[in-house]
């Protein structure tokens, strides 16, 4: 069993669900990005949230998946003043629904003032609602801007083994670790990590508090990195008690501590119907028979 807990899946098709389901997961959590290009206006961020929060939910139950969600105002939008106010006055309402477990994705792109400020007044919000943060570290200037989070998170009296640092590479790992964070890795084809870099840091650093996502979005991306992952950790060596905890075992203990997610999800699902709809929508086409369970 895996958990990718980072996937934005409002961006793959329904294939995706499926074959993830076949190579082994059983829960994906959906944290809230950026969609490709800038929103307009707060009415378009209320549905982005309301459709991971549910239609998401429905298309991966349709095949076994439970789907979960972070909730956040991301780094990029941080820097339309206008809009950021307008989403910060939405996240309470949206933080509190069922199946979100964090804050996130937060952090900094281009660590300009205004995501500095935004994104410390999320990080007051999962302090005051009790849910674990994720953190977006970011692309340019990795290593002060993974530092720069950890030392406001701190600052802000949130414990780190509530927080995990994603998007981690060799650069960062150390100081992530010594820290007490949790550390994500984003398995990418071509870019952030490789599989063949996660094996050589979870050879060299074990696999406490290591959590492997694909970060799966509209970019050239792969849904199964996670299974991927863990097939090239077993022939790489790496112990079967090892490969669970960063494809599932961490995950689990660091979003599970929002009180939304329990392994009891998929152990005992509610049996699969394709034949349920969605706001009167199925996610058959052309006369498929429905999986009936």
């Amino acid at each position: 069993m895996f958990i990718d807990p980072h996937a934005h899946m409002i961006s793959r098709t329904t294939t995706d669900y499926e074959v993830m389901a076949e190579a082994g997961v059983v829960a994906v959590i959906e944290p809230a990005f950026w969609i490709g290009q800038p929103r307009t206006n707060p009415g378009s961020y209320a549905d982005y949230l309301s459709h991971i929060l549910g239609f998401e939910r429905f298309r991966a139950g349709q095949f076994g998946i439970r789907h979960y969600c972070c909730i956040g105002l991301n780094s990029k939008e941080a820097n339309n003043e206008p809009l950021a106010e307008a989403v910060m006055d939405l996240l309470p309402g949206f933080a509190v629904k069922e199946s979100v477990v964090a804050i996130g994705e937060i952090g900094y792109d281009e660590q300009t003032d205004m995501e500095d400020s935004y994104f410390r007044r999320q990080l007051d919000l999962a302090k005051e609602l009790g849910l674990p943060v994720m953190i977006h570290t970011p692309h340019r200037d990795k290593k002060r801007g993974t530092s720069r989070s950890m030392d406001v998170v701190v600052e802000h009296g949130l414990d780190p083994s509530s927080v995990v640092i994603d998007h981690c590479n060799e650069e960062t790992i150390e100081e992530v670790k010594d820290r007490g964070f949790w550390a994500g890795f984003s398995i990418y084809p071509h870019s952030k990590m490789t599989a063949e870099r996660m094996l050589e840091l979870v050879r060299r650093y074990g696999a406490e508090r290591l959590i492997v996502d694909s970060a799966c979005d509209w970019g050239v991306s792969d849904p199964l990195s996670v299974p991927k992952t863990a097939a090239l950790l077993a022939e790489g060596g790496v112990p079967a008690e090892d490969i669970r905890k960063v494809t599932y075992g961490n995950a689990l203990a660091v979003y599970g501590q929002s009180g939304q997610m329990r392994e009891a999800d998929w152990l005992e699902p509610d049996a699969i119907d394709q034949r349920t709809l969605y706001q009167g929508n199925t996610i058959l086409r052309g006369g498929q028979s429905p999986r009936v369970e």
